[in-house]
This record gives C-alpha cells, structure tokens and sequence, in this order.
C-alpha cells in the first residue's frame, strides 16, 4: 500500500486516463468521460495545492475540494459502468480507490478543526 498521498493521487489520475483512451467514444461517453477526467485529474491538484497551502483554512478548503472531487469521481465511475457493461468491473475498482480516497480526505478535513 503506498501511503504518500500525492504520489497516489497522481497515479490515480494518470490510471483514469488511460482507462478513459480505451472506452469508445459515442456521444455520451464523450460527456462522461470528460467530466470523469476532469474530477478525477483534480483530487491529486488540488492536494498538491494543499500541501503549499498559506493558511490553516486554506489547507482546510483545498482538502474539502479534494474530498468532494473525489466523491464525485464515484458518480461519473457509476455513470461509465452503466453506459460501457464492458468496464464495469474496472470502474469497480476504480470506485473503490476513490471511495478510500474520499475517506481519507475526510479524515484529514476532520482532523483539521
């Protein structure tokens, strides 16, 4: 288990990427898939910017955005597997990270009051 936490937010990010260049590209794929990206790309950002935060509530807000980007990131993953039967496994275990995710930067928003 890798416990650096830029490290795996990035490499989560760089994971859905790849995965999002094998799914076919209808009309509604193309929407999922940019939102997904989006989300998904934004958690390992936005940690990055927390750690070089110059607050306390700075730190605090861009661990709330990383939370909540990861959460979302659930969503779009629930989307593509309903759109793509194909990778609904994939988006599993891909739901499962973000969902360990989400709970670690709950953990840490909590643990900031």
């Amino acid at each position: 288990m890798n416990y650096d936490l830029e490290e795996r937010t990035a490499v989560f990010g760089e994971n859905i990427i790849q995965f999002c260049r094998m799914i076919k590209q209808d009309s509604i794929a193309k929407s999922l898939v940019s939102q997904l990206v989006r989300s998904a790309t934004s958690i390992g950002a936005n940690y990055m910017e927390a750690n070089q935060a110059s607050s306390k509530k700075d730190f605090k807000n861009k661990i709330s955005i990383c939370k909540k980007e990861s959460n979302e990131t659930k969503h779009w993953l629930r989307m593509i597997a309903k759109a793509n039967l194909d990778k609904k496994e994939k988006c599993k275990e891909f739901w499962k990270e973000a969902h360990e995710l989400t709970l670690i930067f709950a953990k840490i928003f909590k643990s900031c009051n």
